[in-house]
Order: C-alpha cells, then structure tokens, then sequence
C-alpha cells in the first residue's frame, strides 16, 4: 500500500495530471481562435472548407483543407503561445549573474594587447 500511496502523491504525477487538464482545456481556446481564422479565410475566399473540390475525382479539396488548417493552427499556436512565452521567460528569468563568455579569438586578441602595452616604455 505504501508503494502506491508514493505513486500516486508524488509530484510529478499531480503536475502531469495538471498540465493535462490545462491542456485539455486550452485546446478549445486554440481551436476557437482557429475557426474564427478559418472563418475570416471563408469571407476572403468565399468558403473556408474546401472539401467539395474534387478536381478529377481526386479529394483535393479534403487534404486543402486540411493544410490551410494546420497552417493556422500551427500559426495560432506559434504567435499566441510559443513567442509570448519565450520573450516572457527570457524577460522574467534573465540573470545578470551569469558569466560573459568571451569569444576565444576576443580573448587571444585581448591578451596579446596587454603583452604590446606592457612592452611600451
């Protein structure tokens, strides 16, 4: 009993249980943002599913469909979620602690420098 107990109150398991269900429920935010774009596609171009176009028989319109709307995903997901979220951290958690790392050809350069200036009367 204590082996489970220990698997089921451990950190990892309730964060992942967490980040589920957020991401469970952020998937209708994203897929809300994404017929709303898909939306605005069908007012410029007339419709936004394009699965009727069967050029030849062939479901041409199907697989249009399907990419204009992983395009839009992947762009919702990438300006809504991705940017946002990497200027912030990159924001939030810099630190000025950490060391400047001096190119190698820099500190060459700087070293010989401070050789010539100590050569000059």
């Amino acid at each position: 009993m204590t082996g489970f107990k220990d698997f089921v109150l451990r950190g990892n398991l309730i964060e992942l249980a967490v980040a589920f269900i957020m991401a469970a429920a952020f998937t209708e935010v994203v897929m809300a943002t994404v017929n709303l774009v898909m939306g605005l596609v069908g007012l410029a171009g007339g419709v936004p599913d394009f699965s009727d176009y069967t050029p030849r028989g062939l479901p041409l319109g199907a697989f249009l469909t399907a990419l204009v709307t992983f395009l839009v995903l992947s762009a919702v997901v990438y300006f809504l979620i991705v940017l946002p979220y990497a200027k912030a951290r990159a924001h939030l958690f810099r630190s000025d602690a950490e060391p400047v790392v001096v190119p190698e050809d820099v500190a060459l350069l700087t070293e010989i420098r401070d050789l010539l200036q100590h050569r000059q009367p």
